[in-house]
C-alpha cells in the first residue's frame, strides 16, 4: 500500500472507477488542483466522464484531521438539498487501495473567481448579483434539515460560541497558558460580551468566493460549493460572519484572506451593510450581534495564522503582518475602549 499514485495504485483506481462505469479507454492521470494546504484534490484525466479526487496528504497528520470520509458525508447529504454540491461517486477506505481514505465525485463545470472578475461578470449589475448569490446560498445552507439528511452527530451546537473561543485561545497561549500579549485585549472583549448562539445550522466554516465555482454563462449562479473539511454544526452568524470577513473593501487594508478575493472590489459588489440585508431578509436572522461575530472570525484567522507560524511548517503563514492585520480587524469590530 502507498499514499502515492504509481502504477499498482492508479490500476487499482482504474478498476474501482470501473465497476462504477466511470473508466476510460487510457490511462488514468490524476492532476493536482489548488495550492494544497490542507486535503489534496486532483482532477483524474484519462476517464468517462470529469472527475475529482480528494484525499488527505501524505501523513503523519493529526488524528481528527483532514476527515474526507467526513466530507464525504456531507455532500452526499447535501444532494438535492437545493445547496450545490458536486455528487460523490465513490468512497474508499484507507488500506483498500491506498493508506488514506479519499472519495471521487464529479468535476462541476464553471470558474472560481479570487482576484479577477471574468469578462462575462463585468457589468456593476452582475457583480451585484454575484454578492446576493453568494448569500443566498449560504442561507439556503442554513436553512438545510441537518437532522434530517442524518448529520445530527456532526458537531455540538450548544455553547458553540463559548467553546470556539475557548479551543482558539488555547493555540495563541505560552508554556505558562497565558495568552500572548497581543491576544489578550479582544479576547477580553470577546470574552465578556459572548453572545447566546443565534440558532443551529450546518455551516462551512470556509465560505469565501475562492470556494465556489460559478456556473457559465452570464447570470450569476454558483454551481457548486468547495471543501467542506471545516463544516459542523454551529451558529450560522458565524458562517456568515465569515462571508463577509474575507471580502475586501476599497481603501481599506487587506488581509491575507480577502487578498485571495480581490475580484470582489469591482464596483457594483454589495456592501457589508447590503449583504447583511439580504441575509436577513433570507433568514429572519436578527444581526444586532454581528459585531461580535466579525471581530471573532478575524481574531480566530489570527490565532491559526499565529500558531501555523509557530509550526513553521508552511511558508504561506511565513509572515507576522498577516496576524497584525488580522488583529488590527478585530479590534475594528469589536470597538475596543481606548
Amino acid at each position: 500500500m502507498s499514499w502515492q499514485w504509481d502504477d499498482e495504485t492508479l490500476a487499482g483506481l482504474a478498476r474501482i472507477l470501473g465497476e462504477l462505469g466511470l473508466a476510460g479507454h487510457g490511462n488514468l492521470r490524476p492532476v493536482p488542483i489548488g495550492d494544497g494546504h490542507s486535503n489534496l484534490t486532483y482532477r483524474i484525466e484519462g476517464t468517462s466522464s470529469p472527475l475529482v479526487l480528494r484525499r488527505p496528504p501524505p501523513p503523519p497528520f493529526p488524528p481528527g484531521s483532514n476527515d474526507v470520509k467526513r466530507e464525504a458525508r456531507i455532500l452526499s447529504a447535501l444532494a438535492g438539498s437545493g445547496v450545490p454540491v458536486p455528487e460523490v461517486h465513490v468512497v474508499v477506505d484507507a488500506g483498500e487501495l491506498l493508506d488514506v481514505p479519499f472519495y471521487v465525485m464529479s468535476l462541476v463545470d464553471g470558474d472560481v473567481v479570487t482576484t479577477q472578475m471574468p469578462e462575462r461578470f463585468a457589468r456593476p449589475e452582475q457583480a451585484r448579483a454575484m454578492g446576493f448569490e453568494q448569500v443566498d446560498v449560504i442561507s439556503r445552507l442554513h436553512s438545510v434539515d441537518w437532522r434530517g439528511v442524518g448529520l445530527e452527530t456532526l458537531g455540538r451546537p450548544e455553547g458553540f460560541n463559548a467553546r470556539h473561543l475557548a479551543r482558539l485561545s488555547s493555540l495563541v497561549r505560552d508554556a505558562e497558558g497565558s495568552l500572548f500579549p497581543e491576544f489578550a485585549p479582544i479576547h477580553a472583549w470577546l470574552g465578556a460580551h459572548c453572545p447566546a448562539e443565534s440558532g443551529a445550522a450546518l455551516i462551512h466554516n470556509d465560505c469565501r468566493i475562492g470556494n465556489v465555482i460559478w456556473a457559465p454563462g452570464e447570470t450569476p449562479r454558483i454551481a457548486a460549493v468547495l471543501d467542506w473539511e471545516l463544516a459542523t454544526i454551529g451558529d450560522p452568524l458565524m458562517d456568515f460572519a465569515y462571508v463577509v470577513t474575507s471580502l475586501p473593501r476599497e481603501g481599506r487594508s487587506r488581509t491575507p484572506v480577502q487578498d485571495l478575493a480581490t475580484a470582489c472590489l469591482a464596483e457594483g459588489f454589495p456592501d457589508t451593510s447590503e449583504l447583511a440585508g439580504r441575509y436577513s431578509e433570507d433568514t429572519g436572522a436578527d444581526l444586532s450581534n454581528l459585531g461580535w461575530f466579525l471581530a471573532m472570525v478575524n481574531w480566530k484567522l489570527a490565532a491559526l495564522y499565529a500558531y501555523s507560524r509557530r509550526k513553521g511548517d508552511d511558508p504561506y503563514f511565513d509572515d507576522d503582518s498577516h496576524v497584525a492585520r488580522f488583529l488590527a480587524e478585530a479590534a475594528h469590530h469589536a470597538v475596543l475602549p481606548a
